[in-house]
């Protein structure tokens, strides 16, 4: 490798972005700390103003997101299972033959990752990172594998909260998943009212477009291109994943019905026909707004690419170890959600109520957006998941929401767009792509760094302008 190749990037501000990554993963500690120190903050505010006793409260709401936990870790093992299945392996190879050039490659990526995690989040990093590989592949291509890499992240850390895996508009779509008092403040709050709106849609082709020019603009060129090879845990990774792919012949004759299709086509006749049912009952929109409905569409279409019952297991088990930090976090999240709408404190009130007075206060109903968005991204940082923070945030972001008239499907589209924001320079979402890639955060964040620095003027003017569009409609209760 020459002197030149082994330049970080290109340009001073993506060398202190990459100082400030390393910085980061030195001294931040486990997102799990993060959350329970929120419980213990939280706690302390509720006792603050009176309430006792707030262990009843974080016991009784600790396991209230139970079906929630498991609807966002099915989100993660279904995008993985139909990501890694062998057909799909075939159209990824087919796409990475179609960039030209380099920096082309880079915008493909990024453009690629942005439109599947629409679709779904967990599908797009595995698929993203999968199409990266097949692009590496490519000795023709002068491709830097970190700026690839960083644009196939981009799905997550630009506009995944603006489609259908957005865990805000899902859970606010389900009454069946909310905790009872968020349901008592929202309502049911549609698709139609969030991530179909116009406004969100508009907002979301702006953010694709920006980041493709800054993917474009940053690409490193010439003798600052770093190739897979250079980096071990790329090389490492490439023949581990062959591995992966490769079905092992069956050795007993008790395994041949892991190994026959006939598992998989029963199963998916079942499947199928439920699906059937539940679409032509109800309009598309609402079949797939149900988080069940979702989750149950990628299975089966993951159990049928997979076609032998051993391949899908395989599958799931390597997908798994992505939803360790949704599964022992979320009920701690479940926990200060509970303090913060259970626990009444010595004038009868909630903590939640507390902080939505706060807002009313320091916000009005044509500056709530910006105070919104703000708050949501720097908390985004601390407490990584759509879902979870959502949960917290929701019951006094939204009562402020109601007090100051301000559209509930836009406050939520303005959490969904702004809590992406950290998503962009914080690694806990890195990691199922970085594990794909054999990358490390600070080999990416670099330039994920200078998407942050021009998503957050965007976003933030964008939310505040779009929102002066709608007008307030009071909570629908199922």
């Amino acid at each position: 490798m020459t002197p030149a190749a082994s330049v970080p990037a290109d340009g001073p501000l993506a060398r202190f972005a990459l100082r400030s990554a390393a910085w980061a993963e030195r001294w931040f500690p486990d997102a799990y700390v993060f959350a329970a120190l929120g419980v213990v903050i939280v706690a302390l505010a509720a006792l603050a103003f009176g309430a006792t006793p707030t262990a009843t409260a974080f016991g009784d709401g600790y396991w209230s997101l139970i079906p929630f936990t498991m609807q966002m870790a099915f989100v993660v093992i279904g995008g993985y299972v139909v990501a890694t299945a062998p057909a799909v392996a075939r159209v990824i190879d087919a796409l990475a033959r179609v960039p030209r050039s380099g920096r082309g490659a880079i915008c493909y990526v990024g453009l690629i990752s942005m439109l599947t995690s629409l679709l779904s989040w967990g599908f797009s990093l595995v698929f993203g990172g999968l199409l990266v590989r097949a692009l590496a592949r490519r000795d023709d291509l002068d491709m830097d594998y970190r700026a690839a890499g960083a644009a196939a992240y981009l799905g997550l850390g630009a506009v995944w909260a603006m489609g259908l895996s957005s865990s805000a508009a899902q859970l606010q779509a389900n009454p069946a998943s909310m905790p009872p008092g968020l349901l008592a403040i929202t309502g049911v709050i549609p698709f139609s009212e969030t991530i179909l709106l116009w406004q969100s849609i508009v907002l979301t082709a702006v953010l694709i477009a920006v980041s493709l020019v800054v993917c474009f603009v940053t690409a490193p060129r010439g003798g600052s291109v770093r190739r897979a090879r250079d980096f071990d845990g790329a090389e490492r990774f490439a023949s581990e994943e062959k591995h992966a792919a490769t079905l092992p012949p069956r050795q007993r004759p008790g395994e041949w019905l892991e190994y026959s299709p006939l598992i998989t086509i029963l199963l998916a006749a079942l499947s199928l026909g439920w699906l059937v049912y539940e679409f032509s009952a109800k309009p598309a929109v609402s079949a797939i707004a149900n988080l069940n409905t979702y989750n149950f569409v990628f299975l089966t279409v993951g159990l049928l690419l997979h076609w032998r019952p051993r391949s899908f297991l395989n599958a799931v088990a390597r997908a798994v170890p992505s939803t360790t930090g949704v599964l022992i976090q979320f009920p701690l999240y479940g926990g200060i959600a509970s303090l913060l709408t259970a626990a009444k404190g010595g004038d009868g009130q909630s903590l939640a109520h507390h902080l939505s007075t706060v807002f009313v206060h320091i916000a009005s109903t044509e500056t709530f957006t910006l105070v919104m968005g703000v708050y949501s991204a720097v908390l985004g940082f601390f407490v990584p998941s759509g879902g979870g923070k959502w949960i917290i945030e929701a019951p006094y972001v939204m009562q402020a929401a109601n007090d100051l008239q301000v559209h509930l499907g836009w406050a939520v589209q303005v959490y969904n767009a702004a809590e992406a924001l950290p998503n962009l320079i914080n690694p806990f979402w890195m990691l199922p792509l970085l594990g794909v890639l054999g990358l490390k955060g600070r080999d990416i964040v670099g330039f994920t760094f200078i998407q942050l620095l021009v998503h957050i003027p965007l976003v933030l003017g964008l939310l505040w302008l779009l929102g002066l569009t709608l007008t307030y409609h009071p909570p629908v209760m199922p």
